[in-house]
């Protein structure tokens, strides 16, 4: 396999430096909305990159399901190795990578709960099997070779029969409220255009990077 000779001259477009938004989430959501147009089922699966108590790095892909002027928010279980990481160290990094439009979006910030009402709000429109995987995953937790879920599903649907299905305690959104965001754009000749904003004293600063 010649991996040294795998490459790609990125030309398919190019960031306006002259006409920049003020915010990077207006930005963030004109390129996402161009990402939907291309490829609506994943455009918003994105790498969630958090740190242990032992300082040992790990990613993994999450699903964007909401994003505001607040931050960037995504549902997980509060058990998951992901969430004892962010209990120790609220400092996480997304990535979004859109191959089709050669773009790359860096988002550096503080994940937070949010509140048990905007759980319950976003749990109660998911679908019902999904509802149930919520209670059914022990997420993380080591479980055997031959292990059977429907057993456990059985009774689940025996519990929640002819009722609504509450969310678990253990399952809820973070928000990532972003200090740093940046903009990737492939171009020729490894020439790459970079837009970084930075959050200080309450307004977002705007700078180019070197490729």
């Amino acid at each position: 396999m010649d991996l040294k000779n795998l490459r790609l001259n990125y030309k398919k477009s190019s960031i306006d430096f002259k006409n920049l938004t003020d915010s990077p989430i207006e930005f963030f959501l004109t390129w996402f909305d161009e990402a939907l147009k291309i490829n609506k089922d994943e455009a918003n699966a994105c790498i969630l990159s958090t740190v242990s108590a032992e300082n040992k790095p790990t990613s993994r892909v999450v699903l964007l399901k909401i994003v505001n002027d607040k931050g960037f928010t995504f549902f997980t279980n509060y058990k998951s190795n992901k969430s004892i990481d962010i209990q120790n160290n609220p400092n996480v990094c997304l990535n979004f990578y859109w191959g089709e439009l050669e773009r790359q979006v860096r988002i550096t910030g503080i994940a937070e709960q949010i509140s048990p009402r905007a759980s319950d709000e976003y749990f109660k429109n998911r679908p019902r099997e999904s509802q149930m995987g919520a209670w059914l995953s022990n997420q993380s937790t080591s479980i055997s070779l031959d292990y059977n879920f429907m057993d456990t599903l059985n009774k689940l649907e025996s519990t929640f029969k002819g009722k609504d299905v509450e969310r678990p305690l253990h399952w809820g959104g973070y928000c990532i409220i972003a200090t740093k965001i940046e903009f990737w754009q492939g171009r020729p000749s490894r020439l790459h255009d970079r837009l970084l904003y930075e959050f200080d004293n309450n307004v977002w600063n705007k700078k180019r990077l070197a490729p």
